[in-house]
Formats: structure tokens, C-alpha cells, sequence
């Protein structure tokens, strides 16, 4: 295991002492958190993605309490997404058309087996999941497989290419019940921030299963690129 630097370590003791906060003051807290190091110690000079990550109170290995889900954002998540997608006949222009950057059959799917995976999303229309199914083995496991459920298995290309462009993420429960999701920039001031994760929250929140007993949201933590977790009060 890789030692922790100096500047981990001073900014994990700073995260720990704030305890629990609210979602507010945890976004806050997030954003300033690099403005309490000394100034021997540099700072990021990116821009840092923001990320929440959740405790459920589910058991993935059960079919019915698998959360899985997409959602575009308030304020998007502060990237534009390459897509590619799946189509052919009229489908190729449509895509093109809604901003796709990747447009083709076969041949992508040749490609992608060769190695290539320079996209963040893949969506594919019904009539192509002869194509892409065998790419399965490939982009599951990297959670790029297009899938119904996700809405990125479609024959509305247009608008699944036009939201993903917008910022569209898509979660799904680990098997550790545990769930990650992107929810925009360090860039991003206070409140698109907190609106962006209330949009989130209150999306998985719909999505509890029914099989799922007790106490559904055990715990919520936010962080960044370079940033430690911060707890939040659920």
C-alpha cells in the first residue's frame, strides 16, 4: 500500500474533525478544505470531479434489491461525455445529428474488441444488440454495456445522445451495497452543487426496493479527485 502524503494526511485530519455535517455545510466544507492547508503545501491544479458515495441498506445479491438507475442532473456534471452509439439505416444520421461522436456497427464493435475504449457512454438500438452483446464480456465489468434498464438500449437515439451530452450519470449498487456517482466540479459554486446531490439523493431515495428492510440510507459521504470524504447527515 502507498504511503499517504503529507498533504493527504493533513487534509484527511481536517475532514475528520468536522464530523457529520449537513449537506450544506458538507459542500461547503468540501470546497474549502484545500484553503486550510499551509502554504509549504501545494494545491490541485485541476479542476477536481465531485463525487457522493452511499451505504444502502440492501443485499445486491438478491435479483429485487439491485439499485441501479440514470438521472441527468440540474447543472450537469461539468463534462462533456464522449457517446458513442450503436446504429445503422437512418439511425446514423439521427445520432449524428444529436451530437454522438462515435457512430458505426460492426466495425466499433471490432474495434472496441481490439482494445479501443475512448467513450464514456454507449448506447445502442434494439435491432443492434446482435452487434454488441458479445461485447459484453468487454464493457460490463467497465459499466459501459448498453442497457434497457439505463436507458441507453433505445430507439429514441436522439434524446439518450442529447441528455447524455447534458450530463446524464448512471449508478448502480455494488456488491458491497455500496453505490458512487459523479455529481459535478469543484468548479461548481454551493448551490448547484447541493441541488445537483438533493436530485440524486432524492431519485435513489424512490428507487428502495420493496424487499429492502430497515433503515435504507445507512450513510453518505462526498468527496473529490484529491479530497478526502466528508460525512453527511442522512
Amino acid at each position: 500500500m502507498a504511503a499517504q502524503s503529507k498533504r493527504m494526511k493533513t487534509l484527511s485530519k481536517k475532514a475528520s474533525d468536522l464530523g457529520v455535517l449537513s449537506l450544506p455545510d458538507a459542500v461547503k466544507a468540501l470546497k474549502g478544505l484545500e484553503d486550510t492547508l499551509p502554504k509549504a503545501i501545494k494545491r490541485v491544479a485541476f479542476d477536481q470531479t465531485v463525487e457522493i458515495a452511499l451505504r444502502l441498506g440492501v443485499d445486491p445479491r438478491q435479483a429485487d434489491q439491485i439499485v441501479r438507475g440514470s438521472i441527468v442532473l440540474p447543472h450537469g456534471i461539468g463534462k462533456s461525455q464522449r457517446v458513442l452509439v450503436f446504429a445503422q439505416g437512418e439511425n446514423v444520421k439521427v445520432a449524428q445529428t444529436a451530437g454522438a461522436d462515435f457512430v458505426g456497427a460492426k466495425e466499433l464493435a471490432d474495434k472496441i474488441k481490439e482494445g479501443w475504449l475512448d467513450f464514456d457512454v454507449a448506447i445502442a438500438t434494439p435491432d443492434m444488440m446482435g452487434v454488441v452483446g458479445p461485447l459484453g464480456r468487454v464493457l460490463g465489468p467497465r459499466g459501459l454495456m448498453p442497457s434497457p434498464r439505463a436507458g441507453t438500449v433505445t430507439q429514441d437515439v436522439a434524446t439518450a445522445v442529447r441528455e447524455y451530452k447534458a450530463g446524464k450519470v448512471e449508478f448502480r449498487v455494488d456488491n458491497g451495497s455500496n453505490l458512487h456517482c459523479v455529481v459535478g466540479k469543484m468548479s461548481f459554486d454551493v448551490v448547484k452543487l447541493q441541488e445537483n446531490i438533493e436530485s440524486l439523493l432524492s431519485y435513489i431515495r424512490s428507487l428502495k426496493p420493496s424487499a429492502s428492510k430497515g433503515v435504507y440510507l445507512r450513510g453518505v459521504v462526498v468527496s473529490a479527485t484529491m479530497l478526502p470524504s466528508i460525512v453527511v447527515a442522512v
